[in-house]
């Protein structure tokens, strides 16, 4: 899984999954543009990785500013050929149907849709010119089967499966693999601070592994997708849930 000689973007990267694709991506020799819209995580993130000696570039922005987020992308292309897209960056509004409010279920769909359709077109062409790309988008076992008051992210991450499979037929014929992480319940900060006991021990106890996944579990998940080796993987949803959901 020798990621050397290629570019990864990121988004979300400041701390949970995207934090730790930056960490594997970098120890597995690939330089790195990192995006988040908080730039204290982003800044932590790009301070652990420093000493591994990658060329890395950080923007904070948010991402949702369709035109920041196309200006930031024209300047950090300066940096050299992106040929691997991470779609990581989310966000929650939990809500049931009648309690979630329509711009809740907007922004949801935003951050988790519209940002990687907006990335994916700034992107594709120049991994269609050269013959090799790769996105991985990060999805979650919520797309399979669901939640109560989960009804804006659940939808969403549903998004990105028809997401994933759309693009992957317009984008093999040129070289490009485009697959999806489905992530069970998995350790990140914002999972350790929001999620209470009783909420995540049914799920833990619903997971064959009997545990949470960890931040680098999923990482190396999508590191592999991201190499030569899953060179013959695309239009794929893969669950990395231990089991929950199946």
């Amino acid at each position: 899984m020798d990621l050397s000689g290629h570019l990864a973007l990121i988004t979300g990267a400041g701390q949970g999954i995207g934090g730790a694709c930056a960490e594997v991506f970098a120890l597995k020799g690939a330089d790195l543009i990192l995006l988040d819209k908080n730039p204290e995580t982003l800044a932590a993130t790009a301070d652990k990785i420093a000493p591994l000696g990658r060329q890395v570039v950080t923007r904070a922005l948010d991402l949702t500013d369709v035109e920041a987020l196309q200006q930031t992308i024209e300047e950090v292309k300066r940096q050299g050929r992106i040929d691997i897209l991470v779609n990581n960056a989310g966000f929650d509004r939990p809500g049931t149907i009648p309690k979630i409010s329509t711009n809740d279920f907007k922004d949801v769909l935003g951050i988790h849709l519209v940002v990687p359709f907006v990335l994916i077109q700034l992107l594709l062409p120049d991994m269609r010119k050269t013959g090799w790309g790769r996105i991985i988008n990060v999805s979650s076992v919520y797309a399979l089967i669901g939640a109560k008051a989960e009804v804006a992210y659940s939808t969403a991450k549903a998004g990105v499966i028809g997401l994933t499979k759309a693009v992957a037929k317009e984008a093999g014929k040129d070289g490009v693999t485009v697959n999806a992480v489905l992530p069970g319940l998995t350790r990140t900060p914002t999972i350790e601070a929001f999620m209470a006991d009783k909420y995540k021990q049914p799920i833990i106890d619903n997971t064959t592994l009997g545990r949470m996944g960890e931040a680098e579990e999923i990482a190396s998940v999508i590191a592999f997708l991201a190499s030569d080796e899953a060179s013959f993987i695309t239009a794929t949803p893969i669950p990395v849930s231990g089991g929950w959901g199946i």
